[in-house]
């Protein structure tokens, strides 16, 4: 029978992570403050995400602002790929990808996120299994709190984002196969 790509549902549910095996899955978890602006691009972008059609070994997930209450998707997945904004001084809009080794490789968090995600990505490093953590950013220049507007060069990076993690996941899965 031969595979199709379906129409993602965005995972919400602690008992979803367990009701298919994920060997061969990718995560792509968006992080960010949704009511913060920029910083919430990568809600943003899962949000978009969940419009097209992913290949079926890509699973997305609003991570929101992080938290131990995500340590589950480490469990079950072999490899993450993460979206964030960053504040890294390069103009607003550019894309990025770190391959984050520790918690102090991540870019440093802007908002409420920075604890919960920061303290997760430490505790990911002392469980048995770790997975394969891969991190786009996409630079902003300012927080703006109480609004879910993007800037102009933000909300045009979100095709390019959603290409490149097309691309980076394919590649991953393919050397996987």
């Amino acid at each position: 029978m031969k595979k199709t790509a379906t129409t993602p549902i965005a995972i919400c549910s602690d008992s979803y992570f367990f009701e298919k095996d994920k060997t061969n899955s990718i995560l792509v978890m968006g992080v960010g403050n949704y009511l913060m602006g920029d910083e919430g691009i990568g809600v943003h972008i899962i949000q978009e995400m969940s419009k097209i059609k992913l290949p079926n070994y890509v699973d997305i997930l609003d991570g929101g602002t992080g938290g131990f209450l995500l340590l589950n998707c480490f469990e079950a997945y072999n490899t993450i790929i993460f979206i964030d904004a960053t504040m890294d001084g390069k103009p607003a809009g550019t894309i990025s990808l770190i391959r984050p080794k520790f918690a102090s490789d991540f870019p440093s968090a802007l908002s409420v996120h920075d604890v919960g995600l920061k303290d997760m990505i430490e505790a990911v490093y002392l469980m048995e299994k770790i997975p394969d953590i891969h991190l786009f950013t996409i630079s902003i220049e300012e927080l703006n709190p109480m609004t879910v507007k993007l800037n102009e060069k933000v909300s045009a990076a979100i095709p390019k984002v959603i290409e490149n993690i097309l691309a980076h996941s394919k590649e991953l899965h393919s050397k996987k196969l």
